[in-house]
């Protein structure tokens, strides 16, 4: 798995017409969908944020991660939801290089473009239509980059040396961090092995029956602080959940620590079967909080920078 570009690259995204050439009648390339919520992008220029050459697998086996050829995330650039209900995930947009042309640097002129047939039968009535999965009981079913993430990937071993090269040739990991986060890896590894130990940064859930409950009512903007981690154990059980929201390793570098209110998400895409689901209870995103992929055993070096969800107990406003 080899990409052109690298973290930090300048990149203007090509225009709709170039970019339907590249599709099939369902609107994809390489099963990958091309979304109407990207097509705002074309003719602009965007820094490439990470290489999307693997992703984790939050669909069929969260201990796997998934390969991808030829693709990236750019800067700042995630799915609205606009031609998906309203879909409030709002995930990292991948983007297939041949969508793309490099840049030498984000004032440079565009090279010379090439002569360019359609090898495919997409328009923008059929991308439109690309969205929608067959209802089922009535209600609508949703196909996204999300949703369609097993078809555009295959599954990586853990023993594949290649990724991780690729995650720092790509630049998407500096080599102190690499090295860092492996030796954490490595002695997370050890202490599992011997029975007593106790991993680094470990979630250990200490709520024994219904897990409790805070209404906070905040909105975005707000200003919270995230409670330390002795103070969440004993809001979530021995799976790690309270009332069915998952604390993920991921999400303790966060602890003791200030962010802004994004959003409140009230509903997303199941990415399971397209269907919109409606969050029975609070569920906040933090401005700038996302997963980094570091300390978790499964996900290593994950580029997919997904936001993770807060139960408002977790939190603490500050006024």
């Amino acid at each position: 798995m080899t990409d052109s570009l690298r973290a930090g690259d300048w990149v203007e995204v090509k225009s709709a017409e170039q970019i339907l050439a590249t599709l099939d009648a369902d609107g994809r390339r390489d099963a990958l969908p091309f979304m109407p919520e990207m097509l705002q992008y074309c003719g602009k220029r965007f820094r490439v944020f990470k290489s999307a050459h693997k992703g984790c697998d939050t669909i069929q086996d969260w201990r796997t991660m998934r390969g991808m050829n030829d693709a990236v995330y750019l800067e700042g650039l995630r799915c609205d939801g606009g031609a998906h209900g309203g879909c409030q995930a709002a995930c990292l947009v991948t983007w297939k290089t041949a969508w793309l042309t490099k840049l030498a640097g984000p004032d440079a002129p565009l090279p010379e473009p090439k002569p360019f047939e359609s090898d495919g039968d997409c328009t923008l009535e059929s991308l439109e239509k690309s969205t929608q999965a067959p209802p089922e009981r009535g209600e609508p079913r949703y196909r996204c980059q999300a949703t369609d993430h097993l078809l555009a990937t295959t599954p990586l071993h853990w023993w594949e040396l290649g990724p991780y090269v690729q995650d720092l040739s790509s630049g998407n990991v500096e080599l102190l961090a690499f090295v860092g986060y492996l030796l954490i890896a490595l002695y997370n590894m050890i202490q599992r092995r011997i029975g007593r130990g106790h991993p680094y940064l470990e979630v250990t859930g200490l709520a024994k029956s219904k897990t409790p409950n805070e209404q906070l009512n905040l909105r975005p903007g707000e200003l919270v602080e995230v409670r330390p981690a002795d103070e969440i154990m004993p809001t979530i059980n021995a799976e790690r959940k309270n009332r069915g929201l998952t604390f993920d390793v991921e999400m303790l570098p966060y602890c003791g620590k200030r962010f802004r209110v994004l959003r409140r998400v009230e509903k997303i895409i199941n990415e399971r079967n397209g269907a919109m689901m409606n969050m029975p209870n609070d569920c906040i995103v933090l401005e700038g909080v996302t997963c980094g992929g570091c300390l978790s055993q499964y996900r290593m070096f994950c580029p997919r920078a997904i936001y993770p969800y807060w139960r408002e107990i977790w939190l603490r406003r500050v006024e």
